[in-house]
């Protein structure tokens, strides 16, 4: 009969929780950027998946009609978040050991 030690599973818990709120940090702190129109539309995402700016060149707010910069917008937008969901993926992976958590576990 092997011996079960929740001492130590109490603690390994407590490290993976304490590095997962510091790669949640650093997510905070990290950009990634999406684009669309060939640069026309740009978004910018943290890796929390919160949008932090949208920038529109001042050439397709002249030349272009309302729903075509709605569209650009929202293929700029989710290029950023699907860029953000990737990162905090990648970045939890590796605070966890590759230990696949449920979704929504991490609180992204």
């Amino acid at each position: 009969m092997t011996d079960f030690d929740l001492k130590n599973l109490f603690e390994t818990a407590q490290k993976v929780q304490e590095e997962m709120n510091r790669v949640k940090e650093t997510l905070g702190r990290t950009n990634v950027e999406g684009e669309a129109g060939g640069g026309l539309v740009r978004c910018v995402a943290n890796g929390k998946g919160e949008v932090v700016s949208i920038d529109i060149d001042a050439a397709i707010i002249v030349a272009s009609e309302k729903k075509m910069m709605e569209d650009l917008i929202t293929g700029a937008v989710n290029v950023a978040l699907d860029k953000a969901r990737d990162l905090a993926q990648s970045q939890l992976a590796k605070a966890t050991g590759g230990l696949s958590l449920p979704p929504g576990f991490a609180g992204l």
